[in-house]
């Protein structure tokens, strides 16, 4: 169970990584007379996905949940996928990038990377994540719930973003891509 506890403490470390990058880029991107969107949702995120981290451990503890090796050792890889995928996103948005929705008028559409081949490639690996780590350690309740509002979550998100996205483009035709995480 301890080695649980360390990769979710890793994964929080990591969203704390993000936090840090997030703010670098807020920064940037207020400097460039950039505009917040969707304010109203973001504490409910947070909320969310620090519940997230927290119900792993308490689910796997309380509820005596085994480690299933061929569950566990699938997640945990579906897990690194997801971080991969995740910081992809990140590298290929560049200081545009945040945790907030934050749009910057005028730029381009990011159609590199990831968004490529998928509009919201990002909110693919918080999907992901969500499902595999309470999974690693068959925390499934939390999979389960964290999954349901999730869902909720990000249809406000995503229609939140497209919006704010679609009222800055500098070119209507351009693919959208994700500019938060």
């Amino acid at each position: 169970m301890i080695w649980y506890v360390l990769l979710v403490a890793a994964v929080a470390a990591e969203r704390i990584a993000e936090l840090v990058v997030a703010r670098r880029n807020e920064r940037w991107s207020m400097a460039r007379g950039a505009t917040v969107a969707g304010q109203g949702h973001y504490p409910a995120m947070v909320a969310l996905h620090t519940g997230l981290l927290a119900a792993c451990v308490a689910e796997a503890w309380l509820g005596g949940r085994p480690f299933l090796p061929a569950l566990g050792w699938t997640m945990a890889a579906v897990l690194v996928a997801a971080q991969g995928l995740r910081w992809w996103c990140i590298a290929t948005l560049g200081p545009r990038w945040n945790t907030r929705v934050i749009v910057v008028p005028g730029l381009p559409l990011v159609q590199g990377g990831p968004y490529r081949w998928l509009r919201h490639p990002n909110y693919v690996a918080v999907v992901a994540e969500g499902v595999a780590l309470p999974l690693v350690h068959t925390a499934w309740i939390t999979a389960l719930v964290f999954t349901v509002l999730n869902a909720a979550l990000l249809t406000v998100r995503i229609r939140c973003e497209n919006e704010a996205l679609a009222g800055s483009w500098a070119a209507p035709s351009a693919p959208a891509g994700d500019v938060t995480a």
